[in-house]
């Protein structure tokens, strides 16, 4: 059996499946590592030190403190729903991991993607799932029994139906500029030129609403600790806790890619760097990954550079400002269709 026909193999997918669930989980293990550091260069000290070299181990530490505390639910809290939210939230992640490509393979010019599954319309299905999590936020919120959770979900719900908006626009947009709604094709279809630069303000309005729908600084709302204690996650204690927040930093990783995927390039590659086999099979993954953590890293400085939003200005610049630039590029695509640009 020759490799792109075992590419296809069920069984191959689904350990690929398998590994890219691993690769996430380090990812995001990566990432808080990252965020603790780079906020501390940023604020100028020096962050998780003392475990293992550089802090690396700090993230082990806080999974046994994680693990060890008391698993606490509330008297009047809804059990089911309480102890059902967090899976709510991390299966989210898990139907998107379906269906995002990691990289991809290249062999005799023909690109094989690396993921569990290539969908025709993935790009719909990508964005149709990660609203699961919102519902998980507000189960959260519900079963808990406390205003400061439900005052969290209500702020959550008020961003997502704002920005969500704009948002499914824009991929629009793009799925139009690409003629595809698969986000394979999408990513092949900006060779050699990124939609980054064929639509500047589409990726400018699609990062904004994905940094808001994501719930990342400055548009984390539902937790604004100085007014919401912990906001929707104020109840849970121990690893329900910290399943929370983890699904926040895969939802990072996942964003990030969507961002390179659509924008800026995916794991496109000058033909003279993939014409041999061994450099196709390994540099486009490596460039994809690069790019992801380049986008990952200017995500966390900016949580660190801007100050949050209130929550009416947050409504303001999704309805007033992010759905008329959304509409315009809308235009401004449809126009460069029709010119055959």
């Amino acid at each position: 059996m020759e490799l792109p026909e075992i590419l296809f193999n069920p069984l191959v997918r689904g350990i690929i499946g398998i590994c890219l669930m691993s690769a996430i989980f380090l990812g995001a293990m990566a990432a808080v590592w990252f965020e603790r550091k780079l906020s501390a260069d940023i604020q100028q000290r020096y962050g998780p030190m003392r475990t293992g070299p550089h802090g690396l181990l700090q993230l082990v530490a806080d999974a046994i403190k994680l693990f060890t505390k008391e698993d606490i639910i509330p008297r009047n809290a809804d059990r089911l729903l309480f102890v059902a939210a967090p899976i709510m939230m991390m299966g989210s992640v898990f139907l998107m991991l379906v269906a995002i490509p990691f990289g991809a393979i290249i062999i005799n010019g023909n690109t094989y993607p690396i993921a569990a599954t290539d969908m025709d319309i993935s790009i719909l299905y990508i964005e149709a799932v990660s609203a699961i999590s919102i519902i998980g936020i507000f189960m959260v919120a519900y079963s808990s029994n406390n205003k400061y959770s439900l005052l969290g979900a209500f702020r959550n719900f008020a961003r997502m139906i704002g920005y969500e908006v704009p948002l499914g626009i824009t991929i629009v947009s793009v799925a139009i500029m690409a003629g595809s709604l698969n986000i394979v094709e999408i990513a092949q279809a900006q060779h050699p030129l990124w939609f980054i630069f064929k639509q500047p303000i589409g990726f400018i309005v699609f990062f904004i609403a994905l940094m808001a729908d994501m719930g990342r600084l400055p548009f984390d709302q539902n937790e604004s600790e100085e007014e919401l204690i912990a906001g929707w996650i104020t109840e849970y204690t121990g690893m329900r806790f910290g399943l929370g927040f983890f699904a926040e930093y895969i939802h990072l990783i996942l964003g990030s890619m969507l961002v390179v995927l659509l924008f800026l390039g995916g794991w496109n590659l000058p033909a003279v760097l993939t014409s041999n086999n061994i450099l196709g099979i390994i540099l486009p993954t490596v460039f994809f990954l690069l790019k992801v953590v380049l986008v990952m890293l200017f995500i966390i400085m900016l949580r660190w550079a801007v100050p949050r939003f209130r929550i009416d200005q947050v409504v303001d610049i999704s309805w007033k400002k992010l759905l008329p630039l959304a509409l315009l590029n809308l235009g401004w695509v449809i126009a460069l269709g029709l010119l055959g640009v």
